[in-house]
């Protein structure tokens, strides 16, 4: 059996499709969609043509989104874009402890410069409550950002509740969907968003693209100067091959997506259903049913994240302990420390996340595989060894 690949949360591998649909536009079609002549203009038509078929798929307006570089950009953008838009208004923004790391740090930012952040608590399964959405929306309140699915423990967040409480107090609501857009079926509308972030590369689609829905007549203030492109709000010369790349993603997604959710769920529900069956303390962390589809996190008591994850790639097996963006660190995740896990719960983690190429047969080798390096590392484990005696006396 060739590589296994199970992190699919961390980026996609590109489509065929889309790897078909971008080559033109390196070569052929390679004008700058700013200028007038012939070439730029059959750059531009690509461009505008990727912005409505992005802007169908959400139910928004061709005019509301706006081509970034990626998730990362998007929710900096937003982010930053309203706190400075809006700085006359106030200075308090609401957001989640369990954001991803392109939310929180835009948000530390900001309270270096003045603003004053409210990270909210989630609970055990990484909800964040609506009403405590509510009561932390002040006068000062300019924005809440809350994310729709939690990209290491899968759960779903009760945006459009969330969403209708800040449209009510008259405050901008932004989610960052990366792990949800072509994912799942939704519109702006069903959330109740005024700012939305997605990116090309979670969903078949390049790297180094994405895009930020911008409900009209929200404030923003550009993070980026220079051209006029983007309606004067975001400037850079278009990633033309990156935009196309992305649409076409699209395309496909809305294709494939109900079909493949239900392919995908039943393979995650079965990998789940192995590990408990073979493998004892252990913990499912996040939602049991509200997750994405794709998402595992497991917690193996008395084995270390990192052991397990280079003993599953020796094995050509590939998952991660969490977000990608925080892979090199030594520091405990800070989504499983919000949920109420140890700081040994946390690095006993591992992340299985499954998509569009993965295979029954894959999802059977990990439950042949994993088992077997749980005991050999518990068994290297004294605290392990303690535990088992005691458990072994009764006592």
């Amino acid at each position: 059996m060739s590589a296994i690949y199970l992190d699919y949360a961390a980026t996609t591998p590109v489509d065929p499709g889309v790897i078909e649909a971008m080559l033109p536009y390196f070569r052929d079609t390679f004008g700058n969609p700013s200028s007038i002549h012939s070439f730029g203009q059959q750059a531009r038509s690509a461009v505008e043509n990727a912005r409505e078929k992005v802007a169908s798929f959400l139910g928004a307006k061709p005019a509301e989104i706006i081509f970034t570089s990626g998730g990362t950009e998007s929710n900096n953008f937003a982010i930053k874009g309203v706190a400075w838009a809006n700085r006359k208004k106030g200075n308090h923004i609401v957001t989640s402890a369990i954001e991803h790391h392109a939310v929180m740090e835009p948000c530390h930012f900001l309270e270096r410069e003045g603003f004053e952040v409210t990270f909210l608590p989630v609970d055990s399964r990484g909800f964040v409550d609506p009403q405590d959405v509510a009561k932390a929306i002040t006068g000062r309140t300019v924005l809440v950002s809350i994310m729709h699915a939690n990209n290491e423990i899968g759960t779903l967040q009760p945006v459009t509740d969330i969403g209708m409480i800040a449209r009510e107090r008259g405050v901008c609501f932004h989610t960052d969907a990366v792990q949800t857009f072509g994912h799942m079926p939704f519109t702006v509308g069903d959330l109740n968003v005024d700012l939305l972030s997605l990116s090309a590369h979670k969903l078949y689609g390049p790297k180094g693209v994405g895009a930020l829905f911008v409900r009209q007549g929200t404030r923003l203030e550009p993070h980026m100067h220079g051209g006029e492109q983007e309606g004067k709000r975001r400037a850079s010369t278009h990633n033309v091959p990156g935009i196309v790349g992305l649409a076409k993603a699209v395309e496909l997604a809305e294709k494939a997506m109900a079909e493949e959710d239900i392919r995908i769920m039943a393979l995650r529900n079965r990998l789940i259903r192995g590990i408990f069956d073979k493998i004892d303390r252990v913990r499912l962390n996040g939602h049991p049913e509200k997750r994405l589809a794709n998402n595992v996190n497991v917690s193996m008591e008395y084995c270390e994240g990192e052991a397990m994850i280079l003993s599953l790639d020796l094995m050509g097996i590939a998952c991660s302990t969490g977000s990608a963006c925080s892979s090199t660190s030594v520091e405990p995740s800070h989504v499983l420390r919000a949920i109420g896990l140890s700081v040994e719960e946390t690095r006993g983690s591992l992340r299985f996340s499954l998509g569009r190429y993965t295979q029954e047969q894959e999802i059977d080798k990990v439950l042949e595989v994993l088992p077997r390096i749980v005991k050999r590392l518990r068994a290297m484990s004294p605290a392990y060894r303690s535990s088992a005696a005691v458990k072994g006396t009764g006592g």
